[in-house]
């Protein structure tokens, strides 16, 4: 994890865009990972753990029609988080987690273990559904790790200049 973290930073710095998590799941895991790599404070802005549906409404402004349509673990309110946090750290790109990392948890409308990931801009979210319950720590390492990989892919893809 960390090299990726490396190549984030890497990337960030050389083209002088910013960074910051919005993490409901993963409870701040994303972050510490991004922190762990020395100079990260050169890009990285924030982290705010929004674990309670309030705290999603009111500091990242994720809509509670959003919640209630689609529930708390979808595409739409981690594309939501995103912006909200690119708006709250005055960020260029954010990255977003939330999911029913078990055990229990779930909804009607969602199972356990589905854990939605959302990164980018606010003019260009990228999203990613993991359904594989695994259990909770596994389904937390997981979902780190396969963010802050897919969030390195889209910057490879992406031309920041």
């Amino acid at each position: 994890m960390a090299q990726i973290c490396e190549e984030i930073q890497q990337i960030l710095i050389t083209r002088g865009k910013t960074l910051s998590t919005a993490e409901s799941c993963t409870g701040g895991r994303l972050a510490s990972a991004i922190t762990a790599i020395a100079g990260s404070s050169a890009y990285f802005q924030g982290a705010l753990v929004a674990y309670q549906n309030e705290v999603k409404t009111k500091l990242l402004e994720v809509k509670e029609e959003t919640i209630e349509r689609f529930d708390v673990v979808s595409r739409e309110v981690v594309c939501e988080m995103v912006n909200g946090a690119c708006s709250l750290f005055g960020t260029d790109f954010a990255i977003a987690t939330s999911g029913y990392a078990g055990p229990g948890g779930g909804s009607e409308k969602v199972a356990q273990g589905t854990i939605w990931i959302a990164f980018g801009t606010p003019d260009n979210v990228q999203s990613i559904c993991l359904t594989d319950d695994k259990g909770r720590i596994a389904n937390v390492e997981f979902a780190t790790m396969t963010a802050l990989d897919a969030f390195l892919s889209y910057l490879k893809t992406k031309n920041l200049s």
